[in-house]
């Protein structure tokens, strides 16, 4: 079955920087377009920055494009979020997502505070 699982969360400093990571099992990840979504707390699920299946073409939320960078590797299966500049307001559950609206994640948390 779909598994995604999220690694890479923590707590850091405004203006600190993070690296998320996807790993994907269970269907073939080469062949899919993924995204990255948030929630942050009280809040609904934000999308954040998809990735087409080759890598070749990325989009972003207004509010993170010039300090998030997605990307992927096929051959390990795996998706990152590179995360810089990060703003208290960053701060929230972040989840793989297969396609738009698919499986997601467990999630891995980031809070950003001084």
């Amino acid at each position: 079955q779909v598994q995604l699982v999220e690694s890479g969360g923590g707590l850091v400093r405004p203006g600190g920087s993070l690296r998320l990571s996807c790993a994907a099992s269970g269907f073939d990840f080469s062949n899919s377009a993924m995204s990255w979504v948030r929630q942050a707390p009280g809040k609904g699920l934000e999308w954040v920055s998809s990735i087409d299946n080759d890598g070749l073409n990325t989009a972003y939320e207004d509010s993170v494009r010039g300090r998030f960078i997605i990307s992927r590797d096929n051959a390990k299966n795996t998706m990152y979020l590179q995360m810089n500049s990060l703003k208290p307001e960053d701060t929230a559950v972040y989840y793989c997502q297969r396609g738009p609206g698919g499986a997601r994640g467990q999630g891995t948390q980031v809070t950003v505070s001084s």
